[in-house]
């Protein structure tokens, strides 16, 4: 996999990115204004929206350590590109980055970063290849048993999100980001966001790939964030120097810390 440090690279990919039709979603047209009478102004109640279906994305990469993949990651970032890495059923790590409304744009992007040499040889994987896609035949439970493979996939790898040694990581918010952009569904980046944009589920009601919420850092606001696997068990990023892994909501722990689960499926 090839790499490169050229600071004059970011503005032609940056470029790139914002010429291609699709990278973003478009704002639909200001209504006109109402001059006439004045009306009462009624707040509407607030309704969750599910959460956006992936678009086309970009893979690229065949790395045999979680390392090498998070390292090329960040090179992708610092492209200005939103690169996550994750373990492929091969059992080597890959990379993917974008998320494009036309197969044609991601195209575009990735041969233009073919040509640079930012990366190699590319696969565009398409929306009805993930398994929000899949799930229309398959069912809810097809889903969210996915995005729980998905989770386990990552059991044991080092902490190494968002850094560009073995001492920075793939923080509690990046992981779950990840399963879900790699089951179809786009979640937020933050933790914060995480929480705010799904529904409110009870400890007693959560569901396999609900996402559970916890108050690590005090003051009652949300810090940390796992995945929901069944059996009272979530598999989190803990902390810098520990490798993912599973832990209990009724440890004493994350027991007493719990703030709640949240829903998007």
């Amino acid at each position: 996999m090839r790499r490169t440090g050229n600071t004059g690279l970011v503005f032609v990919v940056f470029l790139c990115l914002t010429l291609v039709a699709g990278c973003g979603a478009r704002r639909p047209a200001a209504p006109p204004v109402d001059r006439g009478v004045k009306k009462p102004v009624v707040k509407p109640q607030a309704v969750r929206k599910p959460l956006a279906r992936m678009g086309f994305t970009i893979q690229t990469g065949a790395f045999t350590r979680a390392e090498n993949a998070a390292r090329f990651t960040v090179d992708l970032k610092g492209q200005g590109l939103d690169a996550t890495y994750f373990a492929a059923r091969t059992g080597l790590y890959k990379v993917r980055f974008g998320n494009y409304a036309q197969r044609e744009d991601a195209v575009t992007v990735a041969e233009v970063l073919r040509s640079l040499g930012v990366i190699d040889d590319y696969y565009i994987v398409a929306p009805e290849e993930y398994a929000a896609a899949q799930a229309l035949a398959k069912g809810e439970a097809y889903l969210r048993e996915e995005l729980v493979k998905a989770a386990r996939s990552f059991l044991g790898v080092p902490y190494l999100w968002g850094g560009t040694s073995a001492e920075d990581g793939f923080d509690c918010s990046g992981l779950t980001m990840t399963v879900y952009q790699l089951g179809g569904l786009d979640l937020p980046r933050t933790s914060g966001e995480q929480y705010q944009s799904g529904e409110p589920v009870g400890q007693e009601a959560l569901q396999r790939g609900d996402l559970v919420f916890f108050a690590t850092a005090g003051r009652g606001k949300v810090s940390h964030v796992g995945i929901y696997i069944g059996d009272g068990q979530f598999i989190h990023a803990p902390r810098r120097g520990r490798a993912i892994g599973i832990d209990s909501l009724s440890g004493t722990y994350f027991g007493k810390r719990f703030l709640g689960g949240r829903r998007y499926i």
